[in-house]
């Protein structure tokens, strides 16, 4: 959804942040010009130290768009029942086709009685990366265990390039990790089978002799049994 005026409109109307502790969150603003005119808009925030606009002043061709993003910046701890109220407001006006957009006059959004200065007021609203819809119940305190339950694609969207490259070294580490674990209970499992099998060895020679003696002692006994008549005679 999108709010609107006559000359701009903007999309979405509400500026959703995808809240992770320590990590700045992006929000992009699609700002519309509704009219054949060339309009200027400029961005103020209730929290300017928090916000990174870019760009926070320009001009929007007649019926053309222009995209802004805002950045969060890192915090350090989750708002009180995740609610923030911080503001935002877009004013815009008509100028002339000749204005520079990187030099828009400063007096330009001065509220005079023959200038029509359009005013739009959006809110904040912060979501948990993990996709709860049970966000009532959190507090500043309590909040932080919801971090460990974040979804690691959100966390990759949001993610810098050398936050990327540093989770996949981990990962390759920890993969290499399981591999030398898995190459060391593999070689422990043949240690094993071949004690066994010498075990067995041993076992197998010792009955072998054990039977060889008694077969020995079987077949003295038979030849005095059987040699005993024939003396007799």
């Amino acid at each position: 959804m999108g709010g609107g005026g006559t000359l701009i409109s903007v999309y979405p109307e509400d500026l959703t942040f995808l809240f992770e502790l320590d990590k700045p969150c992006y929000c992009n603003l699609k700002v519309v010009n509704n009219s054949e005119h060339h309009v200027a808009f400029k961005v103020k925030t209730t929290s300017p130290r928090k916000y990174f606009v870019r760009p926070n002043a320009s001009i929007v061709q007649p019926w053309d768009s222009c995209t802004i993003t805002i950045t969060l910046q890192a915090q350090k701890e989750y708002p009180p029942d995740m609610q923030c109220k911080d503001k935002f407001l877009i004013q815009s006006t008509r100028v002339a086709a000749s204005t520079d957009m990187d030099e828009i006059p400063p007096d330009t959004f001065n509220k005079e009685v023959d200038k029509v200065i359009e005013e739009m007021k959006l809110k904040v609203v912060y979501t948990l990366p993990s996709g709860s819809s049970d966000d009532s119940g959190i507090t500043s305190s309590g909040s932080r265990s919801f971090r460990s339950g974040s979804d690691d694609l959100a966390m990759l969207k949001n993610a810098s390039m050398e936050e990327i490259q540093t989770i996949q070294r981990l990962k390759d580490e920890r993969d290499n990790t399981l591999q030398q674990n898995q190459q060391m209970q593999r070689e422990l499992d043949v240690l094993r089978r071949r004690r066994s099998r010498k075990s067995d060895a041993g076992f197998s020679l010792t009955f072998a002799a054990f039977a060889g003696l008694i077969g020995v002692l079987v077949g003295l006994l038979m030849s005095l049994i059987f040699s005993s008549p024939q003396a007799a005679a």
